[in-house]
Formats: structure tokens, C-alpha cells, sequence
């Protein structure tokens, strides 16, 4: 006969992520103001522990560049020889604690991520059901496990621009085009840019989109 036995025990974990953060100008300590938000996840060659990698490639720089910005923007690097789909779960603690400490509208987080941080994006939103209003995903891969629309659930709704390189061949172009199709093919609202003659480093010319910014603020969750 076997034995019946019940185990319990308390998990404790610990996340450490460095970011960047992104203000825009004036004062956000007072008064009611909320603040769209956009979250970005880089690439695979941005990991590690200097932040400079970071700041140097995809939104950072056209926020830099942007002389009044009416986003809070937020970059978290992740860990060397890691990956966004294992650091979900820190990104998540992050996003609740960057939303409980600066005025973020809740109703305007946006998510965009490039190459390895594209599948991160699709990943994160899949996951999170009405906690982004729309999607911007770059040169990514689709999510892991991914067989119909049942397991994505986080992205019925949720309004997406797929951008990529018509050239790329680290991640292929197909990779956005089975997303673009499956989500289509249920009736989402998905926009599709390809750029002709553009390899892997598509993030250029899509964060360099200037209407990007402009489509982010049409939309609100809830």
C-alpha cells in the first residue's frame, strides 16, 4: 500500500535587474498626472551586466534622441547567458514595482522588444491578459509551444504592429508572418511592416517609425 504524505514548503526568490528609466520632462513626484509607459526588452547581444549595451541599440537611443518624450520608458537588461523567457517573471516584478512607484496610467503600458526581446514580447503579453494596450514586437520569434490562438491568451485583443526584416536570416521572417496570420485569422487588429532590403537589424527603421509612437497612444486597455 502506499503511504499518503503531503509536502509544504515556502518559496523565497530573489530578482535582480538593472534597467533603464526613462522620465519625461517636469515634475512626477505630485499632483494627478499618469503617464503612458513603454516597456522594451533588447536582444540577445545586450545582455549582461553593463547597461551602456543597452542604452546604445533599438529604443533607447530614438528616446535619447527625442527631445520631449511622453512616455516613462523602462529597459531592464537581462542577465548574461539567460534569456527573456527565463526572466518573466522578474520583468513582471519589475513592471508592478515601476507602476506602484512613478505615476504610470495603467491603461497605457505598451510592450516592444527586438530579436530575442521580440519573442520576449510575445511571450510577456501572452501571459498577462489585459495588462498591455498594444504590442510592438521586432524581429521576434513566436512564443514557445505555440499551436493555436487557445495558447496565447494574453493577445486575444490586443492590438499589435510586427515589424521585420525582409532579409533577415538570424530570425527569419516567417517567424512574424505565422504571428501576423494566426492572429488575423481570429480577427485581431494586427498591423504588418516588412522592410525591404533590411537584414536582422530591423529595429532601426521600426523604432525610427515615427507613427509607432503615435499608434501606441490610440490605445488604451480595460
Amino acid at each position: 500500500m502506499p503511504q499518503t504524505l503531503l509536502f509544504e514548503t515556502e518559496v523565497t526568490r530573489t530578482f535582480r535587474l538593472p534597467y533603464l528609466l526613462y522620465l519625461p520632462a517636469g515634475d512626477h513626484t505630485s499632483g494627478s498626472d499618469r503617464w503612458p509607459f513603454i516597456l522594451f526588452l533588447h536582444g540577445a547581444g545586450e545582455r549582461g551586466d553593463d547597461l551602456e549595451a543597452v542604452r546604445a541599440v533599438g529604443l533607447p537611443p530614438r528616446i535619447e534622441a527625442w527631445s520631449e518624450s511622453p512616455f516613462i520608458v523602462a529597459a531592464p537588461q537581462c542577465p548574461a547567458h539567460s534569456d527573456w523567457l527565463m526572466e518573466l517573471d522578474a520583468v513582471e516584478a519589475l513592471l508592478d514595482h515601476l507602476v506602484s512607484e512613478y505615476p504610470v496610467d495603467p491603461k497605457r503600458i505598451y510592450l516592444t522588444g527586438m530579436s530575442m526581446g521580440g519573442r520576449g514580447a510575445w511571450q510577456l503579453a501572452a501571459r498577462n491578459l489585459g495588462r498591455f494596450a498594444a504590442i510592438a514586437p521586432v524581429c521576434g520569434r513566436r512564443p514557445v509551444g505555440l499551436s493555436g490562438i487557445e495558447d496565447v491568451p494574453g493577445l486575444k485583443d490586443l492590438p499589435a504592429w510586427v515589424f521585420h526584416g525582409s532579409l533577415d536570416e538570424v530570425i527569419p521572417p516567417g517567424e512574424s508572418e505565422f504571428m501576423v496570420e494566426l492572429l488575423r485569422s481570429h480577427g485581431e487588429d494586427v498591423r504588418h511592416t516588412v522592410f525591404p532590403n533590411t537584414e536582422h537589424d530591423s529595429w532601426n527603421e521600426a523604432y525610427d517609425t515615427e507613427e509607432l509612437f503615435s499608434w501606441f497612444l490610440e490605445h488604451t486597455s480595460g
